[in-house]
This record gives structure tokens, sequence and C-alpha cells, in this order.
């Protein structure tokens, strides 16, 4: 079932995405070489909550950390290690959280120290990505409109778009209806309507779309061992531009950095 939101329930979920971009401001600023994943993981959990907040990941369906670290080949899912990260590699991570019963959630990667310009123009792009699929959510347009624009900007440079992972509805659970292929056919899918929040996260690889599951039944990794990027917003529906609820003050019609 699609839950439109209430400018009362809109609002809780902007406090959400403050806090989560907020955090992820933080970790973004740890990532060098030489930091561990379960250092930035440790980080996170302890920002989450003395902000009296929850780390939503965390004990979901098992999960055991509070954010996602995937590192070079890694989709997502990546779990938290003590392996010291290493000049070249790009690291994705993706981190909710939850305030008076309300979900926010996003991801980002970022290189480690200097990386090549393959990674950096692939992290780009991902980024790229995702804003042209926000500009195309908006009420009117279907799930298909999301798809193609994320799709179509990343094949044109090569790029597999990862098909088994998508995102989703959000609210006061983590997961909610819709699902929101990074892939599709302009005019197809779901009507968008005014006041649905969705998680729009394109993951992009350098090279094949298809991936392999590790042995601990989370973490994705392509096939191809190709590296991959990560990027993703919670964004609210509205009959103008999308309101990216996890990047206070943003909208999908102006500024695509971040």
């Amino acid at each position: 079932m699609i839950y439109t939101k209430s400018e009362s329930e809109i609002r809780l979920m902007r406090e959400a995405g403050k806090l989560l971009h907020s955090v992820l401001s933080e970790l973004r600023e740890m990532i060098v070489p030489g930091v561990t994943t379960l250092e930035i993981d440790e980080r996170a959990e302890k920002l989450i909550r003395a902000a009296g907040a929850v780390p939503s990941f965390k004990g979901y369906e098992g999960f055991p950390f509070s954010i996602c670290a995937s590192v070079d080949s890694e989709v997502v899912h990546g779990f938290p290690s003590s392996t010291a990260l290493k000049e070249g590699q790009i690291v994705s991570i993706d981190c909710g959280c939850i305030i008076n019963g309300w979900q926010s959630d996003s991801a980002f990667t970022a290189p480690v120290g200097r990386v090549s310009k393959e990674a950096e123009q692939l992290m780009r792009v991902t980024e790229e990505c995702f804003w042209k699929g926000a500009q195309a959510a908006r009420a009117g347009n279907r799930l298909g409109d999301i798809g193609w624009a994320v799709q179509q900007h990343a094949e044109q440079y090569g790029y597999g778009v990862i098909r088994d992972y998508c995102g989703h509805g959000i609210g006061r659970e983590m997961h909610e209806d819709p699902s929101v292929p990074n892939y599709g056919k302009p005019g197809r899918g779901m009507r968008l309507q005014a006041g649905m929040t969705i998680a729009i996260e394109p993951m992009i690889a350098l090279g094949t779309w298809k991936v392999f599951i590790q042995d601990n039944d989370w973490t994705a990794i392509t096939r191809d061992n190709s590296v991959c990027s990560h990027y993703e917003h919670t964004v609210l529906v509205t009959d103008g531009d999308a309101e990216i609820l996890s990047y206070p003050g943003k909208f999908a019609g102006g500024s695509q950095n971040g």
C-alpha cells in the first residue's frame, strides 16, 4: 500500500533527514587512508544516539551494524570491518536513522585519498544519476520516468545500472511501497502523487550490473569485480520540484552538489 504523508508527518521526516545529513557530513570527513569502516560505524551510532535518535539499520532483519560500508566492488550492504582503508579505494556509506518513529535514509560514495580518474568519474556520474532521477520525481510522472532518467544517464558512459537492488518508499518503515528501480521506460509504472516519500538510490558499476552475494548473506559484489558507486537521498514528491528531505533546503531543480 502507498502512503502519502501529511504536512505534520513530513516535518518529522525533515527532522530525521536533517540529523542524518549532519551525521553523514561528519562521516565523510573521516574517510582517509588508515581509518577503518568499523570506526566509522561506531561514530555513526554514537552521533545518532546522542541526538536522541535510533540507527535504523542496526538489527534490521538481523543486520549487525549502524551503517553499510561497501568498498570498491561491493555494491551494497557491506559489513564494517577492522581493515584499514587504503589510498585509491572508494567506499560507499549508507545510513539511516529514526526520530519520533519516522525514518530517513541516505548514502554517498567517497574516495580514500587520491583515486583514479575512472573512479572519480564514476562517483560524479552516480550523483548526477540521482539528481536526474529526483528531477523526474514529481506528481503526475511515473516510476518509469525516474528509472529511465537514471538509466539513460549512466548508460551513456557505458556503466552498468544495478538491477537486483533499488530504491523504495520510506516513512514509518525503512522499506515501504513502492519499489523505485534505477532502470525503466518513461511513462510506465505507477503514477507519482504529491506527498509520497521515496528513497532514490542509484547503484552504478564501472562494468557489469550483475552481482553475487557474499557468504555473510548480505553484501552484494559485482560479478566482474568492477568498482561500484552508490548515492541516495530521501525524497518528497510534490507538484513541482521534489524536496530532498535528507539534504536540508535542497530541491531537485536546484543545486546538484552534495
